[in-house]
């Protein structure tokens, strides 16, 4: 199956469907008028599919010949970004933009799906193509799987645009490549009282402010050196008037960690710094604690089949490289909890960065990501079905 030309062959079908959906982002769990093109698409191709709840869909694509089940993923919700790109197909939805790709993602995957069903004869295996809600979110994997749709899936592969990595190259990860994300509330309990009689009541802002603090020391002394760790607190509000100690404080943050044993640990670690330092100053705190989506780890044989096809389908030599580790998240974390996962970024070319509202994309790359989608899906079954 000759994967790039097969991308050729369907770059203007990519370039139209993300073009319309690009002029009609949704927001997490919304996208209910995508999830619709993409069924009416899946139609048209004849591809049998199942929608999932409240949106996505997973369209199944039964090759020829007998082998394992893999599956491909892209995500579809948009950002909550007033667009400034000034493309022609900017978007109608006042408010909301892709500003992620997400609409690049799922438009490459579908050309991917079409080529691929349309010579199934020649696939050695099953092929679930994941049509993912709400990554922004970190809730639309674990609704996948919560539906039953890894199961049977021994590896899963997907990409996501690099806004201002150079057009077209393809970075590979490898291990742990994108953090944990969870967010955290703590609300500190204690007595307000005039300011000029501190004595007669307890500060919550004092024991607040305290606990941001101690929260540091999880990085210096709770966790591996050898470990990227990091604990934000990004909003922290208290106190009604300058003479008043105030009575309660809430704060908000976040905490991006690299490894699952340190990530389980970390709630209880959190709970413990800040109960044990409210108490210090005579307050009470109560945690918050949400883990949001799991470390992003690439399987290393998920990863040889994410490096051959990328060396196979990058336009000229030195277009793939490394991809960097990233605090950032992505929710394709939870899928490589449950198989063997392999991740790339692929470069767009532009001058901003993802989530910017002039974010724009070079769309010659989309020919490089159809084709690696079709090429590592081939390589990943062909190699499984000797």
């Amino acid at each position: 199956m000759d994967s790039k030309k097969l991308a050729l062959e369907n770059f203007q079908y990519v370039v139209d469907f993300r073009h319309d959906l690009h002029r009609h982002p949704e927001a997490s769990l919304e996208e209910v008028r995508t999830t619709g093109k993409i069924a009416e698409a899946l139609d048209t191709i004849g591809l049998p599919y199942q929608r999932l709840q409240p949106t996505g869909v997973v369209g199944i694509i039964a090759g020829g010949k007998p082998g394992i089940t893999i599956a491909l993923r892209a995500d579809l919700d948009a950002l909550s970004i007033t667009e400034k790109s000034g493309v022609e197909f900017s978007s109608e939805n006042p408010g909301f933009m892709h500003a992620c790709g997400h609409d690049t993602h799922t438009s490459m995957l579908l050309g991917a799906a079409k080529a691929l069903y349309e010579n199934r004869a020649e696939i050695p295996g099953t092929i679930k193509v994941i049509f993912q809600p709400a990554e922004e979110i970190a809730q639309g994997a674990k609704k996948v799987i919560e539906q039953g749709v890894l199961q049977g899936v021994d590896f899963i592969f997907g990409l996501h645009i690099m806004g201002q990595m150079p057009s077209s190259m393809i970075a590979v990860a490898e291990g742990p490549s994108a953090a944990a994300a969870d967010v955290l509330k703590i609300t500190v309990k204690g007595a307000a009282t005039h300011g000029a009689m501190p004595d007669k009541g307890a500060d919550a802002l004092l024991a607040a402010s305290a606990i941001v603090m101690n929260l540091q020391s999880i990085v210096s002394r709770e966790a591996s050196p050898s470990q990227p760790l990091v604990v934000t607190i990004g909003k922290l509000t208290s106190g009604s008037r300058f003479n008043i100690v105030a009575g309660e404080a809430e704060m908000e943050g976040t905490v991006r960690s690299f490894d699952r044993d340190l990530h389980n640990r970390l709630p209880g670690i959190v709970e413990r710094i800040a109960k044990k330092t409210a108490e210090a100053y005579r307050c009470t705190a109560e945690v918050d604690y949400q883990m949001l989506t799991e470390v992003l780890v690439n399987d290393p044989e998920a990863v040889k089949y994410t490096r051959s096809a990328a060396e196979k389908v990058a336009p000229e030599p030195g277009k793939t490289g490394p991809l960097e580790k990233m605090m950032g998240a992505e929710d394709f974390a939870e899928y490589t909890v449950h198989s063997k996962g392999g991740f790339v970024g692929l470069g767009s070319g532009g001058k901003y960065p993802n989530h910017s509202d002039y974010f724009i994309v070079d769309e010659e790359c989309f020919k490089t990501g159809v084709a690696w989608y079709i090429q590592v899906a081939m390589d990943c079954l062909t190699d499984r079905a000797k």
